[in-house]
Formats: C-alpha cells, structure tokens, sequence
C-alpha cells in the first residue's frame, strides 16, 4: 500500500509541470486573445482615419492594418508589436499620394520594404537607439501639428482638393472656413468630447469608437448632409497586381519617397518596439529582426491594396497593457478586423468624414510630447532648440529632411559641448612637494585635462595651453584623459612646437594606456622625449629640483623607468 502512495506521489510530481505549463499557456492564450481583441477595437477607426488622412480609400486602411498585423506579427522582432498605418505615415503618404498617385505609392512600397529588409540584413537596426531625444520629439511633435491642421478640412465639413505641401493646404481650409458645413463641426466636437470624456465612464470600450458610433447613429437618423466615408468592399482583401516597375527612370523617380517611407518606418517602429519592452517582462525585441518582419510586411501590402505600414505605439501599448505577452495577440488582432470587415462593412459607409476628423485631432493631442517639452525647457536651452529646429523643419518641410537637420544639430551641440575641455589649473599647494624653491615654482605651471582630447576639444586645448603666463616649465596631468584622436595628437604637437619656440619644456604626467600608445605610434612620445613624460605630477616636479623632500619616488624614477620596473 505504501508502494502504491509512493508511486502515486511520483506520479503527481511527474505531472505537475506539465500542469503549469498547460495552466501558464491558457493564461497566455487568455492574454494573447484580450490583448489582440482590444487592439482591433482601437485599431478600426484609426485605419479608417488614417487611411483618410493618407488621401486614399478608407477600405486601404483596413487591408493595412489586417495584412500587415498578421505579417510583421509572424515575422517581426517584437512579440507585442502591434503594425499598421499610423499618423506619421500618413503624413508622408498624402504628399505622395497628391504627387505620384496610389499606383506609384504601391511601388515606392515595395521599394521601402526592401531597404528595411537590407538594413535588416546588414543589422543596423540597433542604430535608432542613437538618435537623440531632441530629434524624436521634434518630428513627433511636428507629425502631431500636420495631423491635426490636416483634419482641419473634414473638421469643418469642406470638401476641398488635397495639398501636397502643409501651408498651402492649411492656407487654403483656413480661407473656405465661411462655407464650413456646420453639421459636420457638431458631430466632429461630438466625437472629440466622447473621446476624451470616455474614459470617465468606462475603461474597457475604447472612446474614440463610442465616439465614432454616436456620431454615425446622429448622422444617420436624422439625415444630416455630411461627407461620409464612402462604401468598403464586403470582403477580405484579395490578390492583385501592381504595375510593372522595371522601368529604372521610374525607380529613380520614386527612390527618393521610398527612403522616406523607409527611413520613417523604420524609426517609427523600432521606437514603438523600445516603448514595448519597457512595459513587459517577455522576451526582448530583435531590432534588426523587426526591421526585417516590417519590410516584408511593406512588400506584401501593395499587392493586397494596402500602404506603408509601421508598428503603431498606442496600438503596441493598448496590446501589453490588455494582456498580449506574444505573437498571437497580433495575429488575433488582424484576424478580428478581418472580420469586423466581413461583418460590418456596409454600416461603415455611414461614417461621416468628421467623426475621423475628431479622433484625429485627439490622438493629434495627444502625440505632442507634452513631458519632452517640459523636460528640455527645464534642462538645457541648446536642446530645447535642438527640438525646435527638428519641429518646424517637420512641419515647414518634411519628416526625412527634419531628421536629417536635427541630427546634425544635436551633432553640432555634441561636438561644441565636448570641445568645452576642463583645463583646470592646479593650485601649487596641492601638488608642490614640501621645499619647493620659491623661484621655481613661479616657473612651473600645472594644468589638470578632463576628458576625451578629440577633434573638437583640439582648438580650445591649444587656445588654453597657448596663453597661459611666461613660464619654463608646462606640465599637463592626462590621467583623466582616457582617449585622443590624430586631431588631439596633432593639437598636442603643435603645444609642444609652440612652447619649444617660447623656451618652455612641455612635461607630462599620468599618461593613460591608450593615449600612451597613440603617441608611440605617430612618433610624439619620442619627439617630446621619454625624459618629459612621469608617472605623477610630484616625481615631475621632484626632476626640477635637487629637493626630494615629499617625493615618493627617486627623482630618476620617470615614466620610462616605470615602465621598465613593470615590464620587469
């Protein structure tokens, strides 16, 4: 009887695992369900109010957000990444869209893929993390103002032809304003304070889609002239061809679009993958994966009907926050719209243009980097104006180009703030042995370096060294200096020519391996001669005089000597 307790404890023991891991797997199911069920829900109106925003059909939207969910889901580097057409996107697009029309925007799709694909494959997906905040918040904060301005036209109810650049179209809303269609801005303002109010009442139930709903029950009941979005095909999105692009004058044409969408969708979701690991305690993403799972799903698209897609933050966030630890939840959230559209795709048709507006103009809102704004005010003017410049070249201009000058920018200000060197000067109590002639100590300065001696510290090291007092004896300590390059080293030369011609002796003390190297290798280290270099500042000093008192080692001792003894 006791065999069979014994084998039966076994047994339960043998069993047990498997228990947690079939328990563990339906919680993560469990998870994986709400998570991708929720996301769907916020998911359908943005498609459609980005698709619009984009200046193509609503129904593209909806393809982007089903094809691309399930693609870069299976495929991309994070397992919460939730993708999809997403504001900045649409930013780029409606200038494309305006100026090449929807076929070219299918082929500059394709293109966009493969270069994500290709940055994947060379795995430079890791340098997003090197772009400065400054800049990140700079073309968030603009793509939040391009939006909101852009709605303005669906807003107001006007129904006036797409510009391709922001002023000239933001120009033109503002001067049709007296023909603006009322009705359109009393649902618009409907669904703005249903957005934002919502939350108050419940959590569960996205407000933007209450909003949306009320609007379309308002419009249609009581028959109101209002835009609408237009039907949506009762069905999946199928197959089709796009057209022929082995044409290179096309290419060339479209290239430079293509590394916009690219570059954008790149940033976009790598950023959004970032944001998610933050928030979860499940597996890291692989950036150079992700780019690679996003490019494929941005070469599909076009031949589903879709557009460019990126991983869509609100939508990842709203993912994790719901329970979504994997890649299920975003395949559950393509396969949920899928069949929303199946569904409910007739009633989509009733939806006034304005009720996109408003919810636009609330995720608009809420993209400002309020906190950013806060923060760089408070710490530093430079960068403050470092997301300045990157906002206004965003919205005057175009995302690509607002990058390319915020980074240059912070690049600038890395470089000037670098160059700020700390040369300090050492007073002589700190580092005169006791006895010290008076007379020579007039003679001897000490100047402590902080810091890396690079190219943009070289005219401000040189500047400092060059007018110090008339002195015979100059002694650097670089025991803080842990590396210099070939404009440090000549800059180092020159110090040592220009104080040769004054009759003073360059001496320096606490060399860094690096550094030391450097020098042995150009042939400074011989030239300023092994006699001027010492281990410490006090065995320096202790060379110039016959007095030994508070020095620790023998005068002889300098820094080649040391380097013998250790050798040895």
């Amino acid at each position: 009887m006791r065999v069979e307790t014994d084998n039966m404890a076994i047994s339960d023991i043998l069993e047990e695992p498997q228990l947690l891991r079939l328990s563990r797997w339906f919680s993560g199911l469990r998870g994986d369900l709400t998570g991708g069920l929720t996301a769907a829900v916020v998911a359908l109106p943005l498609a459609l109010a980005f698709a619009v925003a984009s200046g193509v059909e609503p129904k593209a939207g909806l393809y982007t957000a089903i094809v691309a969910g399930i693609v870069a889901a299976i495929f991309g580097g994070s397992p919460v990444q939730i993708t999809g057409p997403t504001g900045a996107m649409a930013v780029i697009l409606v200038g494309i869209v305006a100026k090449y029309g929807i076929e070219k925007v299918w082929i500059a799709g394709v293109m966009a893929g493969i270069i994500q694909i290709a940055l994947g494959v060379a795995k430079l997906g890791r340098l997003v993390k090197f772009i400065p905040y400054p800049v990140t918040a700079g073309f968030t904060n603009g793509i939040a103002v391009i939006i909101f301005c852009g709605q303005l036209n669906n807003f107001f109810g006007l129904q006036l032809p797409r510009s391709e650049h922001f002023l000239p179209g933001l120009w033109q809303t503002v001067t049709h304003v007296e023909a603006a269609n009322w009705a359109a801005v009393v649902l618009a303002m409907l669904v703005i304070a249903t957005t934002v109010l919502w939350s108050k009442v419940n959590t569960t139930i996205p407000g933007s889609l209450v909003g949306l709903v009320l609007a379309t029950a308002i419009a249609y009941y009581f028959h109101l002239h209002v835009p609408t979005i237009g039907a949506i095909p009762q069905s999946l999105p199928m197959p089709q061809g796009i057209p022929h692009w082995n044409n290179f004058s096309l290419i060339r044409e479209l290239i430079n679009p293509a590394l916009a969408l690219a570059a954008l969708g790149s940033i976009e979701s790598l950023l959004s993958a970032v944001v998610a690991d933050g928030m979860t305690v499940s597996e890291k993403h692989n950036s150079d994966r992700e780019l690679i799972g996003q490019g494929l799903a941005n070469i599909i698209l076009p031949f589903f009907g879709g557009i460019p897609a990126t991983g869509a933050i609100a939508r990842t966030v709203i993912n994790v926050r719901s329970g979504g630890k994997t890649r299920l939840s975003g395949v559950i959230h393509g396969v949920a719209l899928a069949i929303i559209v199946l569904t409910l795709a007739p009633l989509a048709a009733q939806v006034p243009l304005a009720a996109l507006a408003g919810i636009l103009m609330v995720v608009s809102v809420r993209m400002i980097e309020w906190k950013a704004i806060g923060l760089l005010i408070h710490a530093t003017y430079s960068d403050f104006g470092v997301m300045i410049l990157t906002w206004l070249v965003t919205i005057l201009f175009d995302l690509v180009l607002a990058v390319e000058v915020g980074l240059i920018a912070a690049g600038a200000l890395f470089i000037k703030r670098m160059s700020n060197l700390s040369l300090v000067k050492v007073p002589e109590t700190e580092v005169f042995p006791p006895g010290t002639p008076l007379e020579l100590g007039k003679e001897i300065a000490v100047y402590r370096v902080d810091g890396p001696v690079f190219f943009g510290a070289a005219e401000r090291f040189v500047t400092f060294v060059r007018d110090q007092p008339e002195v015979k004896y100059l002694i650097l300590r670089l025991r803080f200096v842990p590396d210099m390059d070939t404009t440090g080293l000549v800059a180092l030369e020159d110090i040592y020519h220009d104080l040769e011609r004054h009759n003073c002796r360059l001496i320096l003390t606490g060399l860094q391996p690096q550094v030391k190297q450097l020098l042995e290798r150009s042939g400074l280290l011989k030239t300023i001669g092994l006699s001027n270099c010492f281990e410490t500042t006090t065995n320096a000093i202790c060379s110039l005089t016959d007095n030994t008192e508070g020095c620790s080692l023998p005068v002889a001792t300098n820094f080649h000597l040391k380097e013998l003894m250790d050798n040895d």
